[in-house]
């Protein structure tokens, strides 16, 4: 069930939304190569903490760590730690906040240094995915109208989508409704 927000909550979801897409953006600028994905988690705690919020996936289901620092082809939900990141490599950074009591939570994926033209065009893909799926999140639409459109445009560019995966709402918990899966019928 979809649990709506009065305009207080949906400004405080703001303002961590805004804390999560800074720490984020400070993430991109501190990858390059030689970091670790353990120094990255320690900013973005700090960052995080700096800024009167809390990292909500430390210690959540036994998480031990700030952020998901996925590197090439692990998907999602890495461990941080010694893993130096080279030229070449690419990186999925997954930040939570909880701020007044709501959560946060975006990732994005950065590469490392000079990559292959093919993975900068799979990167573009996958931007241009996520633009296609918010374009069709809006009244009168269904959820499979969204997956739909990442799957149509990433299958006709080569790519496959992960089926196992899905965007989630946030809110009070980190995962609320709706599940929206990559993959979809319009």
């Amino acid at each position: 069930m979809i649990v709506r927000k009065s305009k207080t909550e949906l400004e405080a979801m703001a303002e961590g939304g805004r804390i999560t897409a800074a720490c984020l953006k400070l993430l991109e600028e501190n990858v390059r190569p030689g970091v670790t994905t353990r120094e990255l988690d320690r900013l973005a705690e700090e960052f995080i903490y700096d800024r009167g919020g809390k990292p909500e996936f430390k210690g959540y289901q036994g998480f031990p760590a700030s952020i998901c620092a996925s590197p090439n082809a692990m998907i999602v939900h890495g461990i941080p730690g010694s893993y130096r990141l080279k030229t070449g490599d690419i990186i999925s950074l997954d930040v939570g906040v909880r701020y007044e009591g709501f959560v946060t939570d975006s990732a994005t994926t950065v590469p490392v240094g000079h990559v292959p033209d093919e993975v900068v065009r799979l990167l573009g893909t996958t931007r241009e995915c996520l633009a296609a799926a918010t374009d069709q999140m809006r009244a009168g639409k269904r959820l499979g109208d969204v997956g739909h459109a990442i799957q149509s445009l990433a299958e006709s560019r080569g790519y496959g989508v992960v089926r196992d995966l899905v965007s989630h709402g946030v809110g009070r918990q980190m995962h609320e409704d709706p599940q929206i899966p990559n993959y979809g019928s319009p």
